[in-house]
């Protein structure tokens, strides 16, 4: 048994919260899909502007920070977050929400946001879940070079290039998995250390 579960959840929920932000970071993953976008496509003017550029960044930035929060709470609800010889165990429902209100405290703590930017954060963050719940409901097949059903698909693109649309929409898939890749390997991380 456990010596105290509610300070190994605060825990489990700052070092996600930590792992998380900094791997976005230090992954360059978000400057890193925009310059391979304007690379492929040839859509330079999206770079020559440093301010626009940089608003950009930090607008697809939080963009992946809702992806990979809204990836990494529907792992640990759903108990996928053991290793492998081990049988997955869901949280409770009750775990599960002082789960996430840890998580998202710590997160606030992790990214020094005010209570405006945290309030709209959660908000967003509902919404890609209740849309991420919706499409869980009706699965479709996806056909390998199609664009993922997912507001980061839809929001990212539309931030990185609402001009090109359908170009930017497979683009943002790309980075898409790579962050659900990334997330469930550290949320893994997290939950069995």
């Amino acid at each position: 048994m456990r010596a105290n579960p509610k300070n190994e959840l605060t825990t489990r929920a700052s070092a996600l919260a930590q792992r998380l932000s900094e791997a976005l970071v230090q992954g360059r993953i978000v400057p890193r899909f925009v310059d391979c976008y304007v690379v492929e496509h040839g859509r330079h003017a999206l770079q020559v502007h440093a301010s626009l550029y940089k608003d950009l960044l930090t607008l697809l930035q939080r963009e992946a920070l809702l992806a990979m929060s809204a990836c990494a709470l529907d792992l640990i609800g759903k108990g996928a977050t053991s290793t492998q010889d081990k049988k997955p165990k869901p949280l409770t429902r009750k775990e599960a929400a002082a789960f996430r209100q840890k998580f998202l405290a710590a997160l606030t703590r992790e990214q020094r946001w005010n209570a405006g930017a945290t309030l709209e954060f959660q908000t967003d963050l509902l919404m890609y879940e209740g849309i991420l719940a919706k499409a869980a409901a009706h699965p479709r097949s996806r056909r390998p070079f199609g664009a993922a059903n997912h507001p980061f698909v839809d929001r990212g693109a539309f931030l990185l290039d609402s001009s090109f649309l359908e170009n930017a929409r497979v683009a943002a898939s790309r980075t898409l998995t790579n962050l659900e890749a990334i997330t469930a390997h550290l949320t893994t991380e997290v939950f069995s250390s």
